[in-house]
């Protein structure tokens, strides 16, 4: 039966940045208030699509591996802020890569990524595909209401990619468990215009339901359970992983998840100062920083989980391969941007403050 190892892989971040500092000209916050919950100190903020954002990672992801659209035998894009409900934006990304094969969407909120691996893990190790493209990509910001300060200060945008390929070395993705509680589903949860009375106001309001605090237990008790369990089927303990990149939703989240399960904090990868919460692209994104970084090395065992609406849970390890470095670099760039941050949630941010009061 062959391995499954990640050869390439690549990230897409739109220029503009909303600071903490730009979010306290028209929320009620400020900088240390934000960092001091959350970790973040600023987010990117996109003038395109999540499919465009999707595509760069996507052409960067192959240039890394040495490989065209036509090798691919399969593209799944991990996303809940798709451009359009129908087509998928697989297809999007599929036309702009020029492949040729099976290409769809799921949506499994910040956990899909990992969901995303665990799939194209099982298709290679069938036999069905030898080299599949798996993203994550979102442009949550689009759907935020810029009055609500729980919600607007944790979300950003982005993308990010991996190639997945069949090997015979033992290396590769180990092993990966995914799964779904479905009792709490409404602690995390929004709608956007999909409600059964699509005539009532309502349903067009763009309110991200979010319990901060039942979250933050949920999401510690799934990545922690999930990954001990991806630790025991490999008949491996704590002390063997080298590095845990874990979804970066809140910096505090991840502190108390790496205390309990006694690793130490030093092997946590965390970039989420820079981009927030970025949902399904958020540990994409912080594979490439940490090979850019250093902090991959050929042979090490990085611990990967995440936790989501859903309420969706993911943990998988993986034992890195030779190479930590592209085989090609893409000069795929994204549109001009000629906005700030600011100015491109301005509109949004008039509209939701002035209908709040």
């Amino acid at each position: 039966m062959p391995y499954a190892t990640i050869t390439g892989w690549g990230k897409c971040l739109p220029p503009a940045t909303l600071t903490n500092e730009d979010l306290a000209t028209f929320i009620e916050t400020s900088d240390e208030w934000i960092k001091s919950r959350t970790g973040i100190s600023q987010r990117h903020i996109s003038h395109v699509d999540t499919s465009a954002l999707a595509s760069i990672a996507a052409k960067r992801a192959l240039a890394a591996a040495g490989l065209e659209g036509s090798d691919l035998d399969m593209i799944i894009l991990a996303t809940a802020s798709p451009d359009t409900l129908i087509p998928n934006i697989a297809s999007t990304v599929q036309a702009e890569v020029g492949a040729k094969c099976a290409a769809f969407d799921i949506n499994a909120a910040c956990s899909g990524f990992l969901y995303g691996v665990g799939l194209a893990t099982a298709q290679i190790k069938s036999g069905q595909s030898q080299r599949i493209l798996v993203i994550g990509a979102e442009r949550l910001t689009f759907y935020l209401d810029w009055s609500r300060r729980d919600t607007a200060v944790l979300f950003g945008d982005g993308a990010g990619a991996v190639i997945i390929e069949a090997t015979d070395k033992e290396e590769g993705i180990l092993s990966y468990e995914l799964n779904n509680d479905p009792s709490a589903r409404d602690i995390l949860k929004a709608g956007f215009g999909t409600a059964m009375d699509r005539f009532d106001s309502a349903s067009l309001d763009f309110y991200l339901q979010f319990d901060g605090q039942e979250i933050f237990k949920r999401a510690i008790t799934g990545m922690g359970r999930l990954s001990a369990k991806v630790l025991d089927n490999c008949g491996l303990t704590k002390e063997d992983v080298d590095l845990v990149i874990p979804h970066q939703a809140n910096e505090r989240i991840i502190d108390t998840l790496v205390s309990r399960m006694k690793i130490d904090k030093q092997k946590a990868f965390v970039n989420i100062a820079n981009y927030g919460n970025t949902s399904a692209a958020t540990i994409p994104i912080a594979i490439c920083d940490a090979l850019e970084q250093g902090r991959i090395q050929p042979g090490q065992k990085i611990l990967s989980c995440a936790f989501g609406a859903g309420l969706t849970s993911a943990a998988l390890l993986i034992q890195w391969g030779e190479r930590i470095t592209p085989i090609a670099v893409s000069d795929a760039q994204l549109p001009e941007c000629k906005e700030t941050g600011l100015e491109l949630v301005k509109r949004a941010a008039d509209y939701f403050n002035a209908k709040a009061q």
